[in-house]
């Protein structure tokens, strides 16, 4: 269960935040914090106030001629995928999220008439909870497999993919909903490593329930980021349609490698950086250390240093903690992590006019930033499906379509993916 404050849930739902609060009612961070901790309760003027801000919010006309529909954002993180699928002119009308900080970074960016909900379970065992929808989108937990993740279980004799209670199962969540709801189309997005994990038998089970069990025609494809941002980082993508479709993911033309952009195109110039994010003395001591004792036996464990000119690796969940997998060479001795706002970029979270908000600590903002989808990545995908998922919605106003209310199965696949 949550423990936000019924004041807390209202101002995400107005879009605001403490700040903001602050200064647009008249009372101090430190009186409103308490408000959000639920210690004590506002006055009824404040609730009045926030309401009235929820019903003056502007309401984002499409354009002419785009199509409009109705999606779901499971998993939502920041938003990453909500972005490319509002901008061919679609509504989100659900937004599950459970982790606070995750919340308050979408709530600031996306002007919305509902709450953020939190553990989806609550919604996969009583699906008619979320609103009836055209899309689905999930960018389900990536960490049970994930590599990194892997490797970490096996190493603590912890289970994995779909043995792990905490995260591996949360798919079987994702299509109980899509079993329910039955939308025209979905699009999951995780690590390219799910393909192989467990032997390629984990990737298997879940293709077994999405066409076989629910009956979608599903194509996938890994994606590198590198086209369209500065990063290698590269993304499976599952999308499926309800009613056979001309869709084929694997024919996309991506840009053109030799337009790939480079590291300068998100850096600020050096002379603006705050100097905190420049690495210690002793940070850059033992780093420059580990990555010499490693090479010593023959492998590359390490930092990587960049340049205006290089693109980067991976942008991780644990950038946090030292920045080694993107340091910025800068004039001086030691090297610099990104900074949150670079990070945006490098994303594709900043970008063009879009100007993207950073309402928490630098911490959490790797975090989200490290867990995220690549936008401009989405952006192309959501352009591609577009004149299908109208074709799509055409057909399936024009009839009537009964959905099942649950899955059968979920528990023998489950058990048969893990022998």
């Amino acid at each position: 269960m949550s423990n936000e404050s019924a004041f807390s849930r209202l101002r995400q739902k107005a879009q605001v935040s403490v700040d903001e609060v602050s200064a647009q009612l008249g009372y101090s961070p430190s009186t409103i914090y308490r408000w959000e901790r639920g210690e004590i309760e506002p006055k009824a003027a404040v609730f009045s106030a926030l309401e009235t801000i929820i019903s003056l919010a502007p309401v984002k006309e499409v354009k002419s001629g785009d199509i409009t529909f109705n999606f779901i954002d499971l998993f939502a993180g920041i938003g990453g995928l909500r972005i490319g699928f509002q901008g061919i002119g679609g509504h989100c009308v659900f937004t599950s999220e459970w982790d606070k900080y995750a919340k308050e970074t979408y709530a600031v960016n996306f002007r919305d008439n509902h709450e953020i909900a939190g553990d989806i379970r609550e919604f996969s065992e009583n699906p008619e909870k979320i609103p009836s929808h055209d899309v689905l989108l999930a960018g389900f937990p990536c960490q049970p497999f994930s590599i990194a993740g892997v490797s970490k279980k096996n190493s603590l004799g912890r289970p994995h993919g779909f043995l792990c209670d905490t995260q591996g199962t949360l798919f079987f969540d994702t299509a109980q909903i899509i079993a329910h709801h039955k939308p025209a189309a979905f699009v999951l997005e995780n690590v390219k490593n799910l393909k192989s994990h467990d032997r390629g038998r984990t990737f298997k089970t879940i293709m077994n329930v999405l066409e076989n069990e629910l009956g979608y025609k599903v194509q996938t494809r890994v994606i590198s980021a590198e086209h369209w941002v500065p990063q290698k980082r590269e993304r499976i993508f599952i999308v499926g349609f309800r009613d056979p479709t001309e869709f084929d993911l694997n024919a996309l033309d991506l840009p053109e490698s030799q337009f790939n952009p480079k590291l300068g195109s998100i850096l600020d110039p050096h002379q603006i950086v705050d100097p905190k994010y420049t690495l210690t003395p002793k940070l850059w001591e033992y780093l420059q250390g580990y990555k010499a004792k490693h090479a010593a036996k023959g492998n590359g464990f390490g930092f990587s240093l960049f340049g205006p000119e290089d693109v980067a690796r991976t942008l991780s969940a644990r950038y946090y903690k030292d920045g080694s997998e993107i340091l910025i060479e800068q004039p001086g001795p030691r090297p610099r992590r990104l900074t949150p706002k670079e990070c945006a970029r490098l994303m594709g979270f900043q970008r063009g006019s879009r100007d993207w908000k950073i309402p928490v600590s630098d911490t959490q903002a790797y975090r989200q930033f490290g867990n995220a989808v690549v936008v401009p990545v989405v952006e192309f995908l959501a352009n591609a499906m577009k004149p299908h998922i109208a074709s799509a919605l055409r057909v399936s106003r024009a009839t009537s379509v009964t959905a099942p209310t649950s899955v059968n199965g979920f528990e023998e696949n489950l058990r048969s993916a893990n022998g």
